[in-house]
Parts: C-alpha cells; sequence; structure tokens
C-alpha cells in the first residue's frame, strides 16, 4: 500500500513539473510571437515601440478625445501590449485633427506632445501593396456598395460625432466614378505633398507615395477592394521604404 502511494506521489509531481514545463515553454514561443507582432499602427506622437510601452499607462484617454473613433485598446489576442493604443487601418484610419487632441489627452508621454498638428504626425507610410487589385489602375468605376463598410462602422458606434456623418457623406459621393478615394480623402492639410494619382503605363492612373505621407491610414480605411490596394507599414519612413525598395530592386 505505501508503494502505491509513493508511485502515486511520484506520478503527480513529475507530470505537474512536465505540465509546468510545457505551459513554461509555450509561453515563451507566445512571448516571442508577441513581441514580433507589436509591429502595429500607434496614434500620432507615439514614441519608440518600447519606451511606447512602458510609458502607456492604458489609461484610453485618446480613445476617450478620438472624434472618429480611429483609436482602439488591444485585447489579449494582439501581443503583449495588452490594454494599449492602436489603430485599425482596415477599420478606421486617422483623420489628422486639427491640434491632435489624443496627443494633449494622453498623460504619461506615451504619445508625445512636441506632436501638435497633422504635419508633425509620423505614423508609418502608405504603400501601394496589391497595384493589380487598384480600381484606379484597371479603370474600374467604384461599385455600389463600397461605402457599406463605412457605415457599418458608424452605425456601431453608440455616440457617432458629426465628423462621422460628414465623413460619409463625402464617401458616399464617390460611387460609381472613377477611382480617387485614396487621394481624395487624405486628410492632411495639403494632400497633394503626400499622395496624388498619376498616369499608369497600362492606361489607368495610380497613387504615387510622397515624403508628406504620415501614414494616417486612411488610405487603407476607404481602398474599395476587398482587400485594400494600399496599406501603411507602421512605424516606417518614406525613406526608409522607398529607398529600401529601389535598393532592392
Amino acid at each position: 500500500m505505501q508503494t502505491v502511494q509513493t508511485d502515486r506521489r511520484e506520478f503527480v509531481k513529475y507530470s505537474t513539473l512536465g505540465i509546468l514545463g510545457l505551459v513554461l515553454g509555450g509561453g515563451m514561443v507566445f512571448s516571442q510571437y508577441a513581441i514580433a507582432s507589436e509591429n502595429r499602427l500607434r496614434p500620432p506622437g507615439a514614441v519608440d515601440e518600447k519606451k511606447f510601452l512602458a510609458l502607456c499607462i492604458k489609461c484610453g484617454q485618446c480613445l476617450q478625445v478620438c472624434p472618429y473613433h480611429s483609436i482602439k485598446l488591444a485585447d489579449f489576442n494582439k501581443g503583449h501590449g495588452v490594454g494599449t493604443p492602436y489603430i485599425d487601418a482596415n477599420e478606421r484610419g486617422c483623420y489628422a485633427c486639427e491640434a491632435v487632441p489624443c496627443v494633449l489627452a494622453c498623460p504619461s508621454g506615451a504619445l508625445d506632445h512636441h506632436c501638435e498638428k497633422a504635419e508633425d504626425i509620423h505614423m508609418g507610410i502608405a504603400v501601394l501593396e496589391f497595384p493589380d487589385t487598384c480600381l484606379a489602375i484597371s479603370q474600374t468605376p467604384i461599385p455600389a456598395g463600397f461605402n457599406d463598410k463605412m457605415r457599418a462602422f458608424n452605425n456601431s458606434v453608440t455616440n457617432v460625432h458629426e465628423y462621422e456623418t460628414k465623413l460619409l457623406e463625402k464617401f458616399d459621393a464617390f460611387q460609381g466614378k472613377q477611382c480617387t478615394l485614396c487621394a481624395d480623402m487624405c486628410p492632411i492639410p495639403n494632400p497633394m505633398s503626400a499622395i496624388s494619382m498619376i498616369p499608369d503605363s497600362k492606361g489607368g492612373n495610380r497613387p504615387e507615395i510622397y515624403d508628406g505621407c504620415i501614414g494616417c491610414g486612411v488610405c487603407q480605411e476607404v481602398c474599395p477592394t476587398s482587400v485594400p490596394s494600399i496599406v501603411v507599414k507602421p512605424r516606417m519612413s518614406y525613406e526608409e521604404y522607398y529607398s529600401n525598395k529601389k535598393d532592392r530592386s
């Protein structure tokens, strides 16, 4: 009987250690995955990512003052920065508000208060990632229902701001026209410094990105293709991306 009890204790002991080892090992793998997945679009004024994660107190003040509901807080499945603010440009980009209220609301310095106007914002850089699907290049008119995504987003918000209502009205006016959405919806004061439509070799037009792009993600949000043809590379400058692209070609 004593032998049975001893064997049972040994079994529980080593089984527990084995399970703990698997959990810890899995945690290490998850941690590496989480760190790798932190390259997300942060709100205007966000400092270096490691410093941002250290400074952000997850108060949600930036989210509360955003009139476009652009800012979200990361869930558990969004990496190790749980509770930190980010922008999902597939749903709603940043509309570069005057005076940048999200920065003013940040009490910790995670959003740098030297970012005082749209031109000070440097969130990333826009890239025509999938030119083969771009409606402007293929000269395909903007289809009916393209604005359902924006309408659904507004409907999901309980306190729709008048800015969002006006945005949808402006957006609706493009239906059936040749696509210039990424250029015409660019929210910065001088959009021509960031993006314009230029003739494409295939006969249509294509968006061209300039160094005035702030990486707000609006072009990605409003792109009417099922997978956005134009996307934002977070925390990357114009020089970094386009110089590297020339080096690769």
